[in-house]
C-alpha cells in the first residue's frame, strides 16, 4: 500500500517528472537517497509506468481532436483482436477504451485536419468488416487539460 510520502512523491512527479532525487528529498523531507529509493520502488512495482513529454498538438500540426465511438456488428475474441491490431497501427488514435452501453469502443484521435479525420473514419474504421457504426465528436476546446491522477 501507498503511504502518505509515496502519495506526495507521486503527486510531485506527475507535476514535474524531471525532479531529481535531491529535489524530491527536499519536497518530502527525506534524504536524496531515500527519495531515490522510493522512486525506484514505485517504478519497480509498476505504479510509475514511465515518463513522457506532453506536446502541444497545434504546434506539431494536429489541429483536430476528436472522440470516436465505434459500434461493432459482431463480437468475439478474433474480432476484438483484429480491431485492437487495427487501432494499434493508427498513430492518429492516441488512446482507446472498451465501453459498456451502446458503443463498444471510444477512441481519442488527433488529426492534421478534417480531411484526415474523414479518411480515418471512412477508409480505416468503417472499412473494418466488423464495424457497424462510427460516431465522432470533434473537440471545439479543451478547457481543462489532461490532469494528473489523484493520489
Amino acid at each position: 500500500m501507498l503511504d502518505e510520502i509515496d502519495s506526495r512523491l507521486l503527486a510531485a512527479l506527475q507535476r514535474d517528472a524531471h525532479l531529481t532525487s535531491q529535489e524530491l528529498g527536499e519536497a518530502l523531507n527525506l534524504s536524496p537517497s531515500q527519495a531515490g529509493r522510493r522512486r525506484q520502488r514505485l517504478e519497480a512495482e509498476g505504479l510509475i509506468q514511465g515518463y513522457a513529454a506532453r506536446l502541444d498538438p497545434l504546434k506539431v500540426g494536429l489541429s483536430v481532436q476528436a472522440f470516436v465511438q465505434v459500434q461493432m456488428v459482431r463480437h468475439g475474441a478474433e474480432t476484438t483482436a483484429a480491431f485492437s491490431r487495427l487501432v494499434a497501427t493508427q498513430p492518429e488514435i492516441t488512446s482507446a477504451w472498451t465501453l459498456t452501453g451502446e458503443a463498444d469502443y471510444l477512441l481519442r484521435v488527433y488529426c492534421e485536419d478534417l480531411a484526415s479525420l474523414n479518411r480515418l473514419i471512412h477508409q480505416v474504421l468503417l472499412a473494418h468488416p466488423a464495424v457497424a457504426r462510427v460516431q465522432s465528436q470533434i473537440v471545439m476546446d479543451q478547457f481543462k487539460p489532461d490532469a494528473p491522477l489523484p493520489t
